[in-house]
């Protein structure tokens, strides 16, 4: 069974990703630990004593779709209940509309928490908490005064609406539609696949945010807005009437998180006997959708990062107790009678101690990404320039990577389990199917290595990612004047590392300067994956400064795990002629 790591959590937020420094300055406002550490550690209660033990039940059963209708598995709704009744919801929603406005490292540290537990729980207030962000930075007064309130508190919840049938990564090819009625409101048509939570039985109304065309709008992304459509509509004093022109035609049979519903949505069909044309209203401009939209889209890629590593903690839990009871074979490090707990032996603790490492880096890459969206917010100036484009620098590394993590650290799960790791019954393998899903969505991992390459490392001319890079740098130096015993070399794996990482960044960057994109776009995953292992050791050496008793696990990924680094820039530097020219091959076969 599932038990929040409230301390490590606690740990990493205030010691390496930068919440203690910004507490101390008075950042937050009259926000202190002491706040902090009761928030996480309900949290902590209320994932592992409320939600983790219908996280089985919920993959067994999955929602149901009877009619146009979902049922959630059973016990899934009174959860819901209690969780929106502890405040949770709005844990970082805006103060004006009833949320606490406490800083997103809180946030997604319980995030981190609910996902854990049920990651088919967890992913779909995700959905809610990036609407509010949407609605409250985009919408009209009318549209935020009617629907933020009870979508901060999660008495509705929200969904986001992009995905067609064609139109998947690249929304060029988007065909929804929206027709002016002529009095304020638009009448939406089309069909959405893969919408998160699009049809539940948790709220008694559901928030669309969806993407859809004017007529004569401009061909391709220039030309797409946003409208919010809900399931039922809302009169002027917020009470819930008529039901809209929307419903669930289809319910997906997924690898794993079967008690999310993934849906597929009409709008504009006319619904039971009802008039053709979803209703709907238009946030933001006209033909700025896109826009609006990826307000959301980054809320939500960090999200799925924390899922990444909510699952590769779980993973590592399940692991590390199932070490501890099977028993297998003789080990030189066990005394007792009998085989030995397979904990003992090499190969088994090389793994479990992975599995921690990299959990541990993707909630530092997380968790830091959190802290720069929260200087961001609180900043001005430059500073506030700093601190978004350092945001923008680790999103991607948060979402991708973190998600490789937790797929990689679930399948490391199953195989410490062994043949018990290979049947349901464990549930080792249930993680690792819930895992499968988050490098794809929210936008493909290789998309956020695209958008790395393209997007981020040109950031200030190129000067943030060496600034970056330098404060990575500054951590190994530290290492060498601390002191302190245990560390090994991983002041030299860390140089070593960061020289990697600096070369192949300068290698992209002439590439981008000369035109060669696709010679760029060759590396770029490999240069994600480089950058991240580079920034988490630095993190890992962060935290064994801070504490010794994590000096351990930090040498262990420097000696074993980091020379990757030499590898992965090879790959960014050398690779991109050859992948061209086996691609080639693929084209034409």
């Amino acid at each position: 069974m599932y038990r929040a790591p409230v301390e490590d959590i606690a740990f990493t937020l205030k010691h390496v990703a930068g919440m203690k420094p910004a507490l101390d300055a008075g950042t937050f406002g009259d926000l202190g630990e002491d706040l902090v550490d009761a928030v996480l550690s309900e949290a902590g209660r209320f994932a592992t004593e409320e939600v983790a033990p219908l996280y089985k039940i919920g993959d067994e059963h999955g929602a149901v779709l009877n009619g146009a209708a979902v049922t959630m598995p059973p016990g899934w709704k009174e959860l819901y209940r209690r969780w929106i009744d502890g405040g949770w919801n709005a844990l970082s929603g805006p103060e004006a509309y009833g949320g606490q406005a406490l800083p997103t490292m809180l946030g997604v540290a319980a995030l981190e928490m609910w996902n854990s537990a049920a990651m088919a729980f967890g992913i779909g207030p995700t959905l809610t908490m990036g609407a509010v962000e949407a609605l409250d930075k985009h919408a009209s007064a009318e549209l935020k005064a009617k629907y933020l309130a009870k979508l901060v508190s999660g008495e509705w919840m929200g969904t986001m609406n992009l995905t067609e049938p064609q139109a998947g990564s690249d929304l060029n090819a988007l065909r929804a539609r929206a027709e002016p009625a002529g009095d304020g409101t638009y009448r939406v048509f089309g069909q959405k696949i893969f919408i998160t939570y699009g049809e539940h039985d948790l709220t008694d109304n559901i928030i669309h945010l969806v993407l859809a065309r004017l007529p004569d709008a401009p061909a391709g992304t220039r030309g797409i807005s946003l409208f919010l459509v809900p399931k039922f509509l809302v009169g002027d004093d917020g009470s819930v009437g008529a039901r809209n022109d929307v419903f669930c035609s289809g319910l997906e049979h997924k690898l794993g998180i079967h008690a999310s519903p993934t849906c597929t949505m009409i709008y504009g069909d006319g619904f039971e006997g009802a008039a053709p044309g979803a209703v709907g209203w238009l946030i933001g401009e006209e033909n700025k959708g896109l826009a609006c939209m990826f307000t959301m889209m980054n809320n939500a890629r960090l999200s799925v990062g924390m899922q990444g590593v909510a699952v590769a903690e779980a993973a590592t839990q399940k692991a590390i107790a199932y070490a501890n009871d099977r028993r297998q074979g003789k080990a030189a490090s066990y005394t007792g009678a009998g085989m030995a707990p397979i904990i003992h032996h090499p190969d088994v603790q090389r793994n479990l101690l992975t599995m921690k490492a990299m959990t541990q880096i993707a909630r530092a890459i997380s968790y830091s990404c959190a802290h720069a969206m929260d200087m961001a917010r609180q900043s001005s100036g430059d500073q506030a320039v700093h601190w978004r484009d350092r945001a923008n620098l680790l999103t991607p590394l948060a979402k991708a990577f973190s998600t490789d993590v937790g797929v990689d650290v679930a399948s490391l799960g199953v195989q410490v389990h062994g043949g018990m790791g290979f049947i349901e019954e464990t549930g080792a393998a249930a993680l690792y199917r819930d895992a499968r899903i988050a490098p794809i969505y929210e936008g493909t991992n290789g998309i956020q290595a695209i958008d790395l390459v393209t997007r981020k490392l040109p950031l200030g001319g190129g000067a943030h990612v060496r600034g970056y890079i330098a404060e990575l740098a500054a951590v190994a130096n530290a290492l060498r004047t601390s002191n302190l015993e245990g560390f090994g070399r991983t002041a030299d794996a860390l140089d070593e590392a960061f020289a990697d990482l600096a070369q192949a960044t300068r290698f992209l960057q002439k590439l981008a300067a000369e035109g060669r994109t696709d010679e760029a776009l060759a590396g770029a995953a490999p240069y994600l994956r480089l950058m991240s292992l580079a920034a988490g050791g630095a993190y890992l050496a962060r935290g064994g400064l801070a504490d010794d008793g994590r000096i351990a696990l930090c040498r262990f990924f420097a000696e074993n795990l980091l020379g990757e680094a030499r590898a992965l820039r090879e790959r960014v530097v050398d690779g991109a002629e050859s992948l061209t020219v086996a691609g080639k091959t693929l084209i034409s076969a």
